[in-house]
């Protein structure tokens, strides 16, 4: 199988979650492979740092401003994108969260609010908005979901025990949508990629700082070189899902 990210140079990527972490991390290898980053986020100014940093690369980062938990946000971003950018060939849902207080037995219902409308309904509308536009213009463009180990089997994470049960969330949307797009004829590919315990400021929490004590834990930039090796792969070929962890 001959790999090669050739098809994409030029196309529009978009990223949410791209201020930090893994988000950043593949928003900057997209845009080292040529690609126009359009990089969604709340915190723009990190936006902007990183759109400087890459200046003098084959491609480029669009800075956008974004709240995915607000679908206004979303649906602005899509129209900025779609009318100084152009179609759309690649969406990385990668925006996610875990507030406090999302456990069960004593968790707030606002926090399990917010932790539903990121993590699962901000990558629905995301979604529904990437493939109305790749099918508007005839594109057979990649979706792909940044999940979680976690929405493959559930561990012990005291006071966060509703996160897991929002990654399975995501195994599931990714491949209804797989299903759904196949019984369309549609050559649109979706992949669901897991990464193990990655070194983000997702680990920053003291529950997965217990977690992580003593364990070997990923680089985001591990996580973004298996994301370009998907979009590598020749378009009859699908990577359907990626488990990523680390060897201890």
């Amino acid at each position: 199988m001959v790999l090669s990210m050739d098809r994409w140079v030029g196309k529009v990527a978009v990223v949410t979650g791209a201020s930090s972490g893994i988000g950043a991390a593949i928003a900057e290898a997209l845009a080292k492979e040529g690609l126009q980053v359009a990089a969604l986020a709340r915190r723009k100014n990190r936006l902007e740092d990183l759109a400087q940093r890459l200046s003098n690369q084959k491609g480029e980062i669009f800075p956008i401003q974004v709240d995915v938990s607000k679908e206004t946000d979303i649906l602005s971003a899509f129209t900025w994108i779609k009318n100084n950018l152009g179609p759309i060939y690649i969406l990385i849902n990668n925006a996610g969260i875990s507030p406090p207080s999302s456990g069960i037995l004593d968790g707030q219902v606002d926090s399990w609010e917010m932790l539903y409308k990121v993590n699962v309904l901000g990558l629905c509308i995301c979604t529904r908005e990437a493939i109305k536009d790749m099918k508007e213009n005839k594109v057979n463009g990649h979706i792909v979901h940044v999940n979680s180990v976690v929405g493959q089997q559930v561990v012990k994470l005291p006071h966060m025990n509703l996160y897991p049960s929002s990654k399975f969330a995501v195994t599931a949307l990714a491949e209804t949508l797989r299903l759904e797009l196949m019984n369309q004829g549609s050559k649109i590919k979706i992949t669901s990629v897991s990464p193990g315990l990655t070194d983000t400021e997702f680990l920053n929490s003291p529950e997965f700082k217990k977690v992580i004590k003593g364990n070997k834990i990923l680089e985001p930039q591990n996580i973004a070189d298996a994301v370009v090796y998907i979009l590598s792969t020749p378009p009859h070929v699908q990577v359907q899902e990626l488990i990523v962890r680390a060897v201890n």
